[in-house]
């Protein structure tokens, strides 16, 4: 990798570090003060505090790189974003739902994503104070201190996270995994794949970009896997935002874990 692009991850990384915090700021004066919600087309919920988060990124961010395209879950999506070289990808409050019943299980999520893949991320966890950041090529720390996947060799014993809908049946418990619970924030879910501190996690179809991109280099940076279930790496920024089913953990774990989640979503 030339010198000049890890200095620029890295300087990107620092942007959206500070950034990412000043959001999380923004969100927590919002935070079980019963902001103003609504529904989106989608039927998922939105609030004051999401368009509030997105607007300051949106300033902050796109000041600092003006030629740096912009995707985000609260900003009317523009395809001039597929020209850039570099774009920023954005999830103002991920697990919005969790922030609105008052779980400080939510985070602000910031990519930089360059041909298709991160080069820069940072995770904020406003309750509890938690920064995760990765470079490409550099690894992934949480509060300054490098990070692993957990080092679980087989499945049977592991800990995965996911909807119960999918750890709880029968072609996954008997693999002999126990279910690590349900984290609002998908992008949480999979940092804490990053962090050892669970095993491995699975994701349904049709998350999107800003649900996953961040937390992808996570998770590639602290030496696992977020994968299709082909075993594809993901690509983003593209004209479609939304992907497959997921599986994300150490190598030997996600691979057998691919043909069962298959399984699943196609004998439910």
């Amino acid at each position: 990798m030339p010198a000049s692009d890890t200095r620029a991850n890295r300087e990107d990384m620092d942007l959206i570090a500070r950034a990412a915090r000043a959001g999380g700021e923004i969100a927590l004066s919002y935070f079980r003060k019963d902001p103003r919600r609504w529904t989106k087309e989608n039927d998922s919920p939105v609030s004051e505090a999401d368009l509030a988060v997105d607007r300051h990124l949106a300033e902050a961010l796109q000041a600092a790189r003006p030629d740096y395209g912009w995707l985000s879950e609260e900003t009317a999506d523009d395809s001039s974003r597929l020209a850039a070289r570099r774009s920023f990808v954005v999830d103002p409050i991920d697990g919005t739902r969790g922030f609105l019943a008052g779980s400080g299980e939510w985070t602000v999520a910031i990519a930089v994503v360059e041909d298709g893949r991160p080069v820069a991320a940072a995770l904020f966890r406003p309750v509890g104070n938690d920064l995760y950041t990765a470079t490409l090529g550099k690894g992934a720390t949480l509060n300054g201190r490098e990070v692993a996947v957990s080092g679980q060799p087989v499945l049977s014993g592991a800990s995965v996270a996911g909807p119960k809908s999918i750890t709880g049946q029968g072609p996954m418990m008997r693999t002999g995994i126990s279910h690590a619970g349900y984290v609002p924030s998908l992008a949480l879910r999979l940092a804490l794949v990053a962090e050892g501190r669970i095993d491995a996690a699975v994701v349904r179809e049709n998350a999107c970009d800003w649900d996953l991109a961040a937390a992808d280099l996570l998770v590639q940076e602290a030496g696992g896997r977020l994968e299709d279930l082909d075993g594809r790496a993901l690509a983003y920024n593209r004209a479609s935002v939304r992907h497959p089913a997921l599986v994300a953990g150490p190598p030997a774990l996600a691979a057998p874990l691919r043909p069962i989640l298959a399984q699943l979503l196609t004998n439910p």
